[in-house]
């Protein structure tokens, strides 16, 4: 993105270089792509393609002839073992998001969030021990905030299984920075929004969701009371700090949080219902997502801000104002 900051700070890092992106046809993977070839990197995307994970062949519309895509699930150690092979870099961006669907069917989270992981630090051990990897955590890892801002010594004892398999993966990726010099840094990621997220149900990420149903014209539904309160980032200034880390080879072993402005969720709606006419309401928690609800969740990202530079650039108006405009003009391609 030209004149970008961030880019003029960090893109010598890149340029030229070899970097595989897990999960890279997803919401995160594919924006980090974009960025990462108008830098001029060598740009490598896996990706399974598991229906309702994210993944989607024109979230890389426009730039397919300047990356590669292999479509692999990272859990086979064969693909991993040649793919890792030569990196500079590696995103560790794959994995399951959902927090319901990790109660329903605890299996194939662990199989995704925790074998996977193990899976790539292999190939990396054994294939390419000099990678830059960063790993892409969440702010589920904490589970319900005992106090806050939630700053990264927070105690973690999340509400679901889909957290305990992202403590998991980021502990492998520590230890492995620890035990075999794999430099691994991880950030844990909040409520990520923008362009290019899948939009084919709720079990992502609540704010997109929001967004399809203003866009269809539909009255939102918030459950509870609404007046909870969660931290919103657009995905550009997540992009910005996937860059940062990568470019640092200082900062082996470390966790750092992403934040932005927290909001609650009626305050969300009525930035979403004033571009797109539509109205929002309240209904009852299903018991399903009552038992696993963290209630209100703020980052301290202070520790970004002072050993990364990092800072949230985009406001959620002009966030907002961004993603409904995306969708509306590429509806055909998510919906």
């Amino acid at each position: 993105m030209p004149g970008n900051p961030i880019d003029d700070k960090v893109g010598s890092a890149y340029e030229a270089q070899r970097i595989l992106i897990t999960g890279g046809l997803g919401f995160i993977g594919s924006n980090l792509a974009r960025r990462l070839v108008a830098l001029g990197a060598k740009v490598t995307l896996v990706d399974s393609l598991i229906p309702d994970y994210g993944g989607n062949l024109f979230n890389i519309h426009g730039i397919e002839d300047q990356v590669r895509v292999n479509v692999a699930d990272v859990r086979d150690p064969y693909s991993m073992n040649y793919l890792i092979k030569d990196q500079a870099f590696l995103f560790n961006l794959a994995g399951t998001l959902s927090h319901i669907d990790s109660m329903t069917d605890p299996f194939t989270d662990l199989e995704i969030n925790c074998r996977s992981q193990l899976s790539i630090l292999e190939s990396c051990k054994n294939h390419n021990r000099d990678v830059r990897i960063v790993f892409s955590g969440t702010r589920g890892q904490y589970g319900r905030a005992q106090q806050l801002p939630v700053d990264e010594g927070h105690p973690m004892r999340p509400t679901d299984v889909n957290g305990i398999n992202n403590i998991a993966g980021e502990s492998y990726h520590l230890l492995y920075s620890d035990v075999y010099g794999i430099n691994a840094t991880s950030l844990r990621l909040t409520n990520t929004y923008g362009p290019r997220h899948q939009m084919h149900h709720h079990r992502q990420g609540i704010i997109n969701w929001f967004v399809r149903q203003a866009i269809d014209g539909d009255t939102i539904k918030i459950y509870g009371d609404g007046t909870q309160v969660r931290d919103t980032n657009y995905i550009d200034d997540v992009v910005d700090a996937l860059l940062l880390t990568g470019a640092r080879r200082d900062l082996p072993g470390e966790v750092f949080n992403l934040g932005g402005d927290p909001v609650s969720l009626i305050d969300l709606a009525k930035v979403i219902t004033a571009r797109t006419g539509t109205d929002f309401t309240l209904i009852p928690f299903p018991e399903s997502a009552k038992s696993i609800e963290i209630g209100d969740y703020v980052a301290n990202w202070s520790k970004a801000k002072r050993e990364l530079g990092w800072s949230p650039r985009t406001s959620l108006d002009e966030g907002m104002d961004r993603t409904i405009e995306y969708y509306r003009e590429n509806k055909s391609h998510y919906w």
